[in-house]
Formats: structure tokens, C-alpha cells, sequence
């Protein structure tokens, strides 16, 4: 199977770039009641994803950093936690269910390394199951 029949296009992920606020991050996951979302490039290149928690330690880590200046500093300040690993189009299914064993999304690029969406490990699972508890023919 291609990965390309579970992928979530660019166009309706919703990211955030690294010189965005705190703020406009905290209130974009907030809006759209994400725990983590993509942090792209300006050109459109994956650079890692920012959790909840991400932000959370670091705003308990830094004096003087509040809810009321967040808007004063960028994600590009902000240690990320994990590293999720993106996977290239063309990999293998495998690979794939590797990543998502242990990240919630996998970011999918390209063969120039463009950011092209995610996987959500929900749609693999429900495929899975579909195709477990589907009635022989």
C-alpha cells in the first residue's frame, strides 16, 4: 500500500513556523484544540513538531515569560522535547507504521524535503481494523 492513500494534505494540517509567537502558537493550538502541530520553514521545509508540553516547560522554565509577553517571543526559543521523524513519500509502509508506533502524526516530505502533510496514527488504526473485522466475501 502507498502512503499517499493516508495522507492529510498540506492544505488542511495546521502548522506554524518558527518565528511565530508563543502566543499565536498557544492560541493556534488552542482554536483548533491540537496538542502538537507541525513547525514549518518559511520555503516550506519540516522542521519538527511543538507540543503542548513543549511550550508549557518552557514558559515554567523562564522567568519573566508570561502568558501577557508571549507575543514578544518566537518558537525559535522553544527546546522541542521530541524529535518526530518525518517520512518520505515513497517510503515503505513499514517504515511508516515504525513512526507512528510512537508519534501521534508523521509529517510526510517530499523528494525535496517540502513538507507534503501528515499521516494520523487514527486513520492507520482504523484502516487496520476495517480490514480485520471486515466480513470475508
Amino acid at each position: 500500500m502507498n502512503i499517499a492513500f493516508f495522507l492529510l494534505p498540506k492544505l488542511e494540517v495546521i502548522t506554524t513556523t518558527i518565528d511565530a509567537t508563543l502566543r499565536q502558537t498557544l492560541e493556534r493550538m488552542e482554536y483548533h484544540r491540537y496538542t502538537a502541530v507541525p513547525i514549518l520553514t518559511e520555503d516550506g521545509k519540516y522542521m519538527g513538531t511543538v507540543t503542548e508540553g513543549d511550550l508549557l516547560w518552557f514558559l515554567k522554565n523562564s522567568p519573566g515569560i508570561t502568558f501577557d509577553n508571549a507575543h514578544r517571543h518566537t518558537l525559535e526559543e522553544v527546546p522541542l522535547r521530541m524529535r518526530n521523524k518525518p517520512v518520505h513519500i515513497h517510503a515503505n509502509m513499514e517504515d511508516l507504521i515504525d513512526l507512528a508506533k510512537v508519534q501521534n502524526f508523521v509529517p510526510v516530505v517530499d523528494d525535496a524535503g517540502n513538507f507534503i502533510g501528515i499521516v494520523r496514527r487514527s486513520d492507520i488504526i482504523e484502516y487496520c481494523a476495517k480490514q480485520m473485522f471486515q466480513a470475508p466475501v
